[in-house]
C-alpha cells in the first residue's frame, strides 16, 4: 500500500516520525500536503500542512511517552494526563487529533488510533473515518508484522469496491469507480457543506488516477465482474445488477453498513433478519441509493462527534484558525468553479 508522492520526500517524512514515540503498528501520511491535488501547484503541495496517523498497541503508554517529548502539541488537556487524552480518543471516530504543530519547519496535524480501534474501522466500517482515508492514496511510513491489521487494510478496500459497485450504474469508467470510491467517507459529511472544498473528491481522482490503480489492481484483477487491462491501464466493467447479484454484494459488505441499511428499511416493530432485509433490499430499484443513505448516515455521526472533539483536543484558538483555513479552501475552491 505504499505508493510514490509527490517528490523522492521519504526521508522528509521519516524525519517527522523520529519526533514521535517509536511504538507503532502502522503510521501513514495523507492529504494534499503529499499527494497533489488538482488546482494546486507543486509549490502549494511542499506548503500544505502535512497530515498523519498513527495507530498504537497502547494508546495510554503512547500518551504518556509523547507528553514527555511533545508536551507543547496537546491542548489544556494535557493537564489532566494520558489516561483522560485515551478516554477522549475513544469518542467519534477512535481518533485523538493534535493540529497545527511545528515540525521541522512545516505545520503538521497527526491523530493517534488504537490498533484495535483502526481493525474494527477496517473490518466493520463502526466510523469508516480512517477507514475511508486508508481508501485512498496514502504514504505509508511505518508498519509492524501484525497479519489481523493487514487482512483488515485489504478487507477495506474489498468492500470499498463492493460498496462502490452497488452504486454505480451496470457499465462505468475506471475513474467513476474511484471517484466513488474517494467520496465514500465525505457522504453525510457535514464539513462537506461548510468547510471543505466542493470539488474535493474529483481534485483528489483526477491527478492521482495512477495510484489508484496500484493501490486496486489487485482486487480488480480477482474481480470476475470485471475485465481489467493492466497493460493498457484500465479497466471494463459489467456489473450484475440483477436481485441475485445486488444480494451477494450486499451480504458481502461491512457489518455497520448493514445494520445501517437494515434500520433504514426495517420498519419499527418488525423482527426479521439482516438477511431477509437485505433480499429485499437487492430486490429494489433504488438499491445503490440505499446504499448510500446507510454510508450517509455512519459517517454523518462520526464525523458530527469528532469536529465537536476539536474544540477539546485542538484548544479553541487552533479549532478557530484551523476551521477558518479550511473555510478559506472551500471558498476558492467555489470561486475557482465560477469563474
Amino acid at each position: 500500500m505504499a505508493l510514490p508522492v509527490l517528490s523522492s520526500s521519504a526521508v522528509k517524512f521519516r524525519r517527522v516520525l523520529a519526533h514521535f514515540p517509536q511504538e507503532l503498528s502502522l503510521a501513514f501520511a495523507y492529504g494534499s500536503g503529499v499527494f497533489r491535488q488538482a488546482g494546486a501547484s507543486a509549490e502549494h503541495g511542499e506548503t500544505n500542512m502535512l497530515d498523519f496517523v498513527f495507530a498504537v498497541d497502547d494508546a495510554v503508554t503512547w500518551h504518556m511517552m509523547n507528553l514527555l517529548k511533545n508536551r507543547s502539541h496537546y491542548s489544556f488537556l494535557k493537564f489532566f494526563g494520558p489516561k483522560k487524552i485515551t478516554t477522549i480518543q475513544r469518542y467519534g471516530a477512535g481518533i485523538y487529533y493534535n493540529t497545527l504543530v511545528p515540525c521541522n519547519g512545516r505545520m503538521i496535524k497527526y491523530g493517534v488510533i488504537s490498533t484495535d480501534a483502526l481493525i474494527e474501522d477496517l473490518f466493520h466500517w463502526k466510523t469508516l473515518y480512517v477507514a475511508g482515508r486508508l481508501q485512498k492514496p496514502v504514504k505509508i511510513l511505518a508498519q509492524n508484522e501484525n497479519s489481523k491489521l493487514q487482512a483488515a487494510l485489504v478487507s477495506n478496500l474489498k468492500s470499498a469496491v463492493t460498496a462502490a459497485f452497488l452504486m454505480l450504474p451496470e457499465s462505468f469508467s475506471e475513474e467513476d469507480l474511484y471517484m466513488q470510491i474517494a467520496g465514500l467517507s465525505y457522504s453525510g459529511d457535514f464539513r462537506m457543506i461548510i468547510g471543505e472544498d466542493k470539488s474535493k473528491v474529483q481534485n483528489i481522482v483526477k491527478p492521482n488516477v495512477g495510484h489508484f490503480q496500484k493501490l486496486y489492481s489487485n482486487i480488480l484483477q480477482d474481480c470476475p465482474q470485471v475485465v481489467y487491462k493492466h497493460h493498457l491501464g484500465r479497466l471494463e466493467a459489467s456489473i450484475d445488477k440483477s436481485p441475485e447479484g445486488q444480494f451477494t454484494q450486499l451480504m458481502a459488505l461491512p457489518k455497520t453498513l448493514q445494520q445501517k441499511i437494515t434500520a433504514l428499511v426495517n420498519p419499527p416493530g418488525k423482527n426479521r433478519d439482516v438477511e431477509e432485509i437485505l433480499l429485499q433490499v437487492a430486490h429494489d430499484p433504488d438499491c445503490g441509493f440505499v446504499v448510500h443513505q446507510g454510508i450517509s448516515g455512519i459517517v454523518r455521526s462520526s464525523s458530527m462527534v469528532q469536529s465537536a472533539k476539536t474544540i477539546l483536543t485542538a484548544g479553541a484558538k487552533k479549532s478557530v484558525i484551523y476551521s477558518m483555513k479550511k473555510l478559506y479552501k472551500m471558498t476558492k475552491g467555489g470561486l475557482k468553479k465560477t469563474s
